[in-house]
């Protein structure tokens, strides 16, 4: 397993929030957490990237436990996206991919021509190259989060945790963001990210895991976690999952001239949609 957290208890002085969380996480899967607000996801990303000391459990990366890596062995390797935000300056695209290099470079060195050719290639990867002296400030929010996962793969990292990462987004720059991460995943790289969206689950997650009240309540493939019954049980409203499904089958292009409706190798899952 890449990422493992096992029976992990957290929680604040006056709040509990993580209760026995048991997750393993293979390569290049895609993950989608769901679960009301407070229910403890952030917490649970916090915990998998080492940001919080956990009071029972563990966490481990590769069979080494997390507290154990130096904070740049582990950027190399695992990279936070946050949720979308608006920058305080008007850095320029490449300007902002470029801060990825930071844990490859001493406190004082300055980037060089290798790092630049890694930011540019990473920008045309995610076909946002011609974004690169635009300000960052001045972009749409699906190419501003295309924009902090360039950043992000800069750092040579493999594995993304991204906390609800369409949040905000309109439905075109949703999709602009769900069409990267399949890429991405095709490749072998890993997500696990938080979402409020059980029809995005659908379409892209090779796993969900429901979180409520700190708890797991339910982790497998999509077709077996997404139902009228889990859903109701996690937002306490009933959710038409037929409608969430029949939303599925909307075409999702993709640059090698496929889109997600026609199942793949990697999409046998899906096959009864």
């Amino acid at each position: 397993m890449l990422l493992v957290a096992e029976n992990v208890t957290f929680g604040y002085p006056d709040k509990p929030v993580l209760h026995d969380v048991s997750l393993a996480v293979r390569r290049g899967e895609i993950i989608s957490l769901l679960g009301p607000n407070g229910s403890g996801k952030t917490t649970l990303l916090k915990t998998l990237l080492g940001f919080h000391r956990i009071e029972k459990g563990r966490v481990l990366f590769e069979g080494r436990s997390i507290s154990s890596l130096d904070l740049k062995s582990l950027a190399r390797s695992i990279a936070y996206v946050p949720q979308i935000h608006r920058a305080s300056f008007a850095y320029r695209v490449v300007d902002v991919v470029l801060m990825g290099r930071i844990p490859h470079k001493s406190f004082f060195s300055r980037y060089t021509d290798e790092d630049m050719d890694i930011a540019l290639a990473t920008l045309d990867k995610l076909s946002i190259l011609h974004l690169k002296e635009r300000p960052y400030t001045r972009i749409s929010g699906g190419e501003r989060q295309l924009t902090l996962i360039a950043r992000a793969m800069t750092q040579g990292a493999h594995t993304f945790i991204m906390d609800e990462p369409a949040n905000g987004l309109d439905y075109g720059n949703q999709i602009k963001l769900l069409e990267g991460l399949m890429d991405l995943c095709d490749e072998g790289y890993t997500f696990i990210k938080s979402t409020h969206f059980p029809d995005h689950a659908l379409w892209v997650a090779d796993r969900v895991v429901m979180l409520k009240e700190g708890r797991i309540i339910a982790d497998g493939a999509p077709d077996d976690v997404i139902t009228s019954e889990n859903l109701f049980a996690l937002y306490g409203r009933e959710v038409d999952v037929h409608s969430l499904r029949e939303s599925f089958k909307v075409c999702i292009p993709r640059k090698i001239g496929k889109c997600r409706c026609a199942p793949s190798k990697r999409d046998k899952k899906y096959d009864n949609v």
